[in-house]
Parts: structure tokens; sequence; C-alpha cells
């Protein structure tokens, strides 16, 4: 039987699909579920520093140069207009006061949000523990994605 639990894929790296994200965990957590975000391949950014990686092979180098990642760096899905859509996003959010993804992710850590990152994708990318922030629990395989969501009233893939 399903427990009280909600586990989410976070494979974009797209600034809307994360802020979905963090806006459908924030609420199962705010509503009394344990909840669970996986972070994997592009979805990865939205708990990256930020800051440049320090891959060893060619291939991780230009891939870390061309993908520093970090919430603050996310484009939207649609209108990026090479970085500015981001920007008239920021915006139009700040004007409507809604959270920014920096502050919706710091209240989903706030709610007891588990935020885990795959480990095959950071492998693939280069990315070690010392990319992400602090706030990440662990680094996991899909068995672990498995578990939790088997266990989940909801699982939803972003």
């Amino acid at each position: 039987m399903a427990e009280n639990k909600a586990t989410i894929v976070v494979f974009s790296g797209d600034m809307d699909k994360v802020f979905a994200a963090f806006i459908i965990a924030t609420g199962c957590a705010a509503a009394g579920m344990d909840t669970t975000l996986f972070f994997t391949f592009w979805g990865l950014n939205a708990i990256k520093k930020g800051e440049p990686i320090k891959a060893k092979s060619l291939l991780g180098k230009m891939m870390g140069i061309m993908n520093r990642g970090g919430i603050e760096r996310l484009n939207p899905s649609r209108f990026s207009f090479g970085g500015i859509g981001r920007i008239l996003f920021n915006k139009m959010m700040r004007d409507k006061k809604v959270a920014s993804l920096p502050e919706l992710r710091q209240t989903a850590i706030d709610l007891g949000v588990h935020l885990l990152a795959c480990k095959m994708s950071m492998d693939v990318l280069e990315i070690t523990r010392d990319d992400l922030i602090p706030e990440v629990e662990d680094i996991v395989g899909v068995a672990t994605f498995v578990k939790e969501a088997a266990n989940s009233k909801i699982q939803l893939f972003i």
C-alpha cells in the first residue's frame, strides 16, 4: 500500500519545469507528505552550486564550460532568447510577487523535501559531490528512486 509520500524525478533543467517541480514538491510537503526530488541529467543543474565543475576529461571540461548549471542560470524551455528570457521571466515573477527559483528551492529544503542526486548522471557529466549544494542528502542510483516511487501515492516525471 502506498504511503503518504510523493516522489518526483527532475529530468529537465528548464527554468519553467524546475519551477513546476519545486512548486509541486513544496505543495506536497506543506500538505504533510514525505516528499523526495530525484535530480538526474539536466535536472542536476537545479542543485549545482553554479561554479565550474572540476572535470577530468576533455569532454567533461567542455560540458562544464557549456553547462555551468546553478539554479539562477536556468533558462525557460521557450522564449529563452539567448538568456534574456530568464531575465524577463524573473522580472515578471518579481512584479507578480512570485517566489524566485532559489527561494522555492530553499522553501523545499525548509519543509524537509529530500533532495537526491543521480549517481549515474553525475558520473557521465563528471559532476562531483563538491559541485552540488550542501543540502543534497545523498547521491543514489535508480534503485533508490524506484523504491521511493513504489511506496509513494504520487510519482511524477518532470
